[in-house]
């Protein structure tokens, strides 16, 4: 098959192109931001028309952390919901029958019953944190169930939860919560810092999900025969949650960080700053019931992003 791999540069999209890479039975089309922009509808009517791909997954978006998500709300509901009108509508208009899109464990309401299943979505007021991003993934779904009842297509969404791995983002403002732990942790460790503060009371629970294993569920959830994927789920309920069912609280996450990056240090939670959800776990009986389950345990995927981070941050390895 020819795929269009959207975001193929980002974690996840990088990941899944590693993956697709090694079956070595598709092509694989890729754009950068600078060739292709994804909120342009016209640019994505051009490319998808002369490129017409056999299938399309959807890895590209806006994504960052609480503090990022505060900051920039118009920007996260604007862009992902070019991105993923344009990309979906368009892929259509180009007869693609097969596509795959990526949403977020956010998508959730904040005080979903644990752990969360499917038919939760729409069910409750969402986390305000992450509105804007969690209405633009909602609508995302919505999309690709549109277009399959209205013109027959074969459009399909996955739910991870949190992720993280090699290829993240360490920004120390616009981060995700591990990576940006793994980065203050590793600073801290190699200036000799006595001290990390971190956001919250630590208190929260969540769930991580390695990008490799998120990879692996995409392509298997893509994979499924038609017939066995709609068996387990509905024409208006057909997003499937990714994760591991497992979660840990922020408090016992940072210090795995610790340990990893070798800060021997204190560890001290700033309760002035936001927790988000108190609780956040993925319902994965649905997915496990098709075939699949994460493999990879937590700390070890940990110390494989921290040495991915080592190698590929030369200007962050002595600080």
């Amino acid at each position: 098959m020819k795929i269009f791999l959207a975001g193929h540069r980002g974690m996840v999209g990088s990941a899944i192109g590693r993956q697709i890479k090694t079956q070595g039975r598709d092509e694989i089309i890729t754009r950068t931001h600078c060739e292709l922009d994804l909120t342009d509808q016209e640019a994505v009517r051009e490319f998808m028309q002369q490129e017409r791909p056999d299938a399309v997954i959807l890895a590209a978006a806006r994504v960052g952390g609480i503090h990022a998500n505060n900051t920039y709300p118009a920007g996260f509901i604007y862009e992902n919901l070019m991105m993923q009108a344009n990309v979906i509508h368009q892929a259509h208009g180009a007869g693609v029958q097969n596509l795959l899109f990526l949403g977020s464990s956010c998508i959730y309401p904040r005080n979903a019953e644990q752990p969360m299943r499917e038919d939760a979505l729409l069910t409750g007021t969402l986390e305000p944190t992450n509105e804007p991003y969690a209405i633009a993934k909602i609508a995302g779904i919505k999309l690709c169930e549109s277009y399959n009842r209205q013109y027959g297509t074969d459009y399909r969404s996955v739910m991870p939860t949190n992720l993280y791995g090699t290829g993240d983002n360490f920004h120390p403002e616009n981060s995700h919560v591990l990576p940006a732990l793994m980065r203050r942790f590793h600073e801290a460790a190699r200036s000799g810092a006595d001290e990390v503060v971190i956001w919250g009371s630590g208190t929260p629970m969540r769930e991580f999900l390695y990008v490799d294993d998120m990879a692996g569920a995409s392509l298997f959830v893509m994979g499924l025969p038609r017939a066995e994927y709609d068996a387990h789920t509905t024409p208006m309920l057909s997003h499937i949650n990714v994760g591991t069912g497992v979660d840990v609280s922020i408090a016992e996450l940072a210090a795995m960080v610790a340990d990893v990056t070798g800060f021997t240090g204190h560890v001290r939670f700033d309760c002035s700053k936001p927790d988000g959800p108190p609780r956040k776990l993925m319902d994965v009986s649905r997915l496990a019931g098709m075939g699949w389950r994460a493999n990879t345990p937590l700390r070890d995927g940990i110390a494989a992003t921290y040495e991915w981070f080592l190698e590929n941050h030369a200007e962050l390895r002595e600080v």
